[in-house]
């Protein structure tokens, strides 16, 4: 399928690049490595992308939004009618993504990629219906292989897209009640770690709901018997759309040397399945956050990624994102606007 075919085009990247980066960033007006995580972000960006020295790149964060089956089982305070509500939220510019983004500059895209309503077309909004929402995964696969491969096809064709019109950074974001429930699924049957210690409270269930959400994974995760390394198993059996969605603009990204900025905990739920698929994928990704939901520390650590920025996000959309990918444009200046010890003609450090 085409899919396999953009993801054997991810190459690895270019250590002698970032190398040739940090020679720059060393001559730079300041002690070595005094700036730190910017600097390593400017030679992370050089590396994905071979340019030298970039111009700040246009951004987009893509927000992709789908309902979840398992919601009938009380896993999340909120009803599943909240998922179409926020995306006309989203679409209105009144949510954080909207405001982080106009903010930091960038453009959020929203997509229906598995919302369980109708939407009329408006702008901005993506229609890329897979289906109206997963199944209940705790009694059976949350979909098909192929609806499966159809959500990880959706995100490589946008990621594609932005390429072809000049974004040179990608954020991710996403929608979808129950979706803390499907994505600690993910985690605990990708990194192997007890279900406990990756299910969080998601939109802030109590002690008694906490319970019963754990005991859900668990019998979902008894039922299937899923293996780790066959991560498309995974994502259908007890993923969800729009993390489908988030593993294919990842490879697609990847594929076409664009740099992912993740947001938070389903959005690294989405990257254990899109680096199980190709892990060359894990050093085009940067995580933007450290997530109060649980489980996302446990992905990190699996990915070996050093989040950015430890604020108590939470919120998910691409709040996170759209703060990280602000930190990769100023590092983006640092690298290319900073002068030189020789072209400021300031004396360096005596040896």
């Amino acid at each position: 399928m085409l899919s396999r075919e953009i993801i054997s085009r991810i190459q690895p990247t270019d250590v002698r690049l970032l190398a040739q980066a940090q020679t720059r960033l060393d001559r730079l007006t300041k002690p070595v490595g005094s700036l730190g995580r910017l600097e390593e972000l400017a030679a992370w960006y050089v590396m994905i992308t071979g340019e030298m020295k970039p111009k700040v790149p246009r951004g987009a964060v893509f927000t992709f939004a789908a309902d979840h089956g398992v919601t009938v089982e009380g896993v999340s305070a909120y009803p599943s009618a909240v998922t179409p509500q926020m995306v006309l939220n989203f679409l209105r510019g009144g949510a954080g993504v909207n405001v982080l983004a106009r903010h930091v500059g960038i453009e959020v895209r929203v997509v229906d990629i598995g919302v369980a309503f109708d939407f009329e077309s408006a702008p901005g909004l993506m229609h890329r219906k897979v289906m109206p929402g997963t199944k209940n995964l705790m009694v059976e696969p949350a979909m098909s292989l192929a609806q499966a491969e159809q959500a990880l096809q959706v995100g490589i064709e946008l990621a594609t897209e932005a390429a072809h019109e000049g974004i040179g950074l990608i954020g991710t974001g996403e929608m979808g009640i129950g979706n803390t429930t499907a994505s600690s699924a993910i985690t605990a049957a990708m990194t192997r770690r007890p279900v406990s210690e990756v299910t969080g409270r998601g939109t802030g269930i109590n002690d008694a709901g906490h319970a019963h959400k754990i005991d859900v994974i668990q019998r979902a995760l008894a039922f299937h018997r899923l293996d780790s390394a066959a991560a498309m198993e995974v994502l259908a059996k007890v993923g969800g759309l729009e993390i489908g969605g988030l593993a294919g603009l990842m490879l697609g990204a990847a594929a076409a040397r664009i740099p992912v900025v993740l947001d938070g905990f389903i959005a690294g739920a989405a990257a254990l399945i899109a680096v199980g698929l190709e892990p060359r994928c894990k050093d085009y990704l940067i995580a933007s956050h450290q997530s109060v939901e649980r489980g996302h520390r446990a992905i990190l650590d699996y990915l070996g990624l050093k989040p950015l920025l430890d604020l108590d996000l939470r919120l998910g959309e691409g709040t996170g994102a759209c703060l990280g990918m602000s930190l990769v444009f100023a590092a983006i200046k640092i690298l290319t606007e900073m002068a030189t010890f020789d072209e400021a003609g300031v004396s360096e450090r005596r040896t």
